[in-house]
């Protein structure tokens, strides 16, 4: 397989964890957002939308990580990533559309360009506009993690869920925000960083970081 990303997308960064998890090897294809390497034609011949990531296996390419992770645990599925129980799946499902959907696309690389492009937004002002997607975002995680988890997001064992929530801790710190009204997210990501799968996904060890 091959991993179209990018070091310091969390999106790419979500796809490693659960690559990682799953003992699934992959090579590395990296595409520098800040250079828009992205958009080069060859790429945009495999995912025309020019983003990351894309993961390749053979003639096929799969794109948008929920997709790309749904995907890996149907024909991955040790360990499994999703509860075994109906009502469960979509407890973890609705933690992770909560990341992915609802904070995350709003403190992209596409989206800020735009803030800075289209109205001016200094880096404070940048800040402020992603505590504001995602403060109210970790407050209803915390409240589902207190009710349904037991060291990890969900129980005592990682979910797709740890797999969106780990990149967007580490994204909130890029704006500077202050992560300690959240203690139960802090105790995962505590744990995360000693399992060897959230270690080896980080973004510093991987080899295009900078």
């Amino acid at each position: 397989m091959i991993l179209h990303g990018y070091w310091r997308s969390g999106a790419s960064y979500r796809v490693r964890i659960a690559l990682a998890l799953k003992g699934v090897g992959y090579d590395l294809a990296a595409h520098d957002l800040r250079k828009g390497e992205q958009k080069t034609p060859d790429y945009l011949a495999l995912n025309p939308q020019g983003m990351v990531p894309a993961l390749q296996d053979g003639d096929r390419v799969l794109v948008q990580s929920p997709a790309i992770l749904e995907w890996l645990e149907e024909t991955h599925p040790a360990p499994p990533l999703l509860p075994s129980a109906p009502d469960d799946r979509a407890v973890v499902r609705a933690m992770c559309a909560l990341i992915g959907c609802d904070i995350h696309p709003l403190n992209n690389l596409r989206v800020l360009k735009a803030l800075r492009a289209d109205f001016g937004a200094d880096q404070a002002a940048i800040d402020a506009w992603a505590a504001g997607w995602i403060a109210p975002g970790f407050d209803a995680l915390q409240a589902l993690v207190a009710r349904h988890g037991a060291g990890w997001c969900f129980g005592d064992a990682p979910t797709l869920a740890d797999c969106y929530l780990i990149p967007q801790l580490y994204s909130a710190r890029r704006f500077n925000m202050d992560l300690s009204p959240w203690p139960g997210l802090l105790a995962i990501e505590a744990q995360a960083l000693d399992h060897p799968a959230f270690h080896a996904a980080h973004p510093d060890r991987q080899p295009d970081a900078d």
